[in-house]
């Protein structure tokens, strides 16, 4: 009777063990990256100019879905425009203008090239930048 007590003690212990080596593990760490995630944290000003704040209205409706809200960029779609390779001395506001009327190639980062953005006057693109630049300035990028 030992045994057969040992026998079947045996093997519901390998029979767990198989179970436990064969059923599905959680694989996502809870700080894992994941697509669309924001590329960077930064400071949101407490308040916009008149035209930084139809800048992010314009924005919001345009950029975002690629370069994240508040320009944070998002992970897998576009980069974040609050980094220090859009300062102003390297990527002035004119850069903005023709890089929604003809598209940019990627060349800083390798999330494709960006299309062309069609709906956006000039006016439209110049209240974006003020944005940005309000987002940068409170982020130390001058």
């Amino acid at each position: 009777m030992n045994k057969t007590l040992s026998a079947v003690a045996a093997a519901l212990v390998l029979a767990a063990g198989a179970y436990y080596l064969t059923a599905p593990q959680e694989q996502t760490l809870p700080d894992a990256p994941v697509e669309g995630d924001a590329l960077v944290a930064i400071t949101v000003p407490e308040s916009l100019t008149p035209e930084a704040t139809m800048g992010q209205r314009a924005f919001d409706a345009t950029c975002a879905a690629c370069h994240g809200e508040n320009a944070t960029g998002r992970r897998g779609f576009g980069p974040p425009l609050v980094h220090r390779i859009y300062e102003p001395s390297h990527h002035s506001d004119m850069a903005f203008q023709l890089a929604v009327q003809n598209g940019v190639r990627a060349h800083h980062w390798k999330f494709g090239d960006m299309p062309p953005q069609s709906g956006l006057t000039p006016s439209d693109v110049a209240n974006i930048v003020a944005y940005v630049r309000e987002l940068q300035r409170a982020n130390g990028i001058e």
